[in-house]
């Protein structure tokens, strides 16, 4: 097995990010509690923390209330967005990576959660139509697909979902959290209804559609050269 090494833990951290989990303003855990939490020393994730400041995910800030932040996240969503526009076959193929994934995590999750995963969920997407704003929008979807992923009761599916979902970036602005706020509810709410019925084949589908209209508002965003 080999070691933990600073992209790994970069890669990790960028992740949640990404999906969400950790928002604009967030102070991530002193290093000793993060270094424990992801069982890597202390220098590998001293590394790991000074590529995504200079990245523009972080920034340290000093003193008593000091610590690492993330940042608005400005700078690297406008440079993912970029990437991606230069190279859309690399888009797409996120895309049918996190389809293959999250289908399969969706079937089995309807038959595999239990009363607890179906709790998870639920509580996700009451967190979902309370969401006032982007951020606790993010939070409460990356909850909800980690808890579908986690019903499957696979551990390699769990992390193929996290990798899929986190080599893409959740949109932090506000007019775009607007825009498609009810549709994503719904759809949020459709795949959990299949689920909770243990009907497989309209899980995936529900996923499916999720997934799709995703990229679809993904090739919308890029076309419209907004930002660059």
């Amino acid at each position: 097995m080999r070691d933990t090494t600073v992209d790994d833990i970069a890669n990790l951290l960028r992740g949640r990010i990404h999906r969400g989990e950790l928002s604009p303003g967030d102070r991530l855990p002193a290093e000793r509690e993060l270094a424990a939490d992801l069982v890597v020393g202390r220098i590998t994730l001293r590394g790991a923390l000074a590529r995504l400041q200079a990245e523009g995910y972080l920034e340290a800030r000093r003193g008593a209330t000091g610590g690492n932040f993330v940042t608005g996240l400005d700078k690297p969503y406008e440079r993912w967005l970029r990437r991606m526009r230069e190279n859309l076959v690399d888009l797409d193929d996120l895309i049918e990576y996190r389809l293959a994934v999250e289908r399969r995590s969706a079937k089995l999750a309807s038959v595999r959660a239990d009363a607890t995963d179906l709790e998870r969920m639920s509580a996700a997407i009451e967190r979902l139509d309370a969401a006032a704003g982007a951020e606790a929008f993010r939070q409460a979807d990356s909850e909800f697909h980690t808890a579908l992923a986690e019903a499957s009761g696979s551990p390699r599916l769990i992390a193929a979902v996290d990798e899929a979902r986190g080599e893409l970036f959740a949109p932090t602005d506000q007019l775009r959290y607007n825009t498609h706020i009810e549709e994503t509810r719904a759809e949020h709410a459709a795949i959990f209804k299949a689920v909770s019925e243990r009907d497989a084949e309209a899980a995936a589908a529900a996923v499916e559609t999720h997934i799709e209209n995703t990229r679809r508002e993904l090739l919308e965003m890029l076309a419209s050269g907004d930002p660059t």
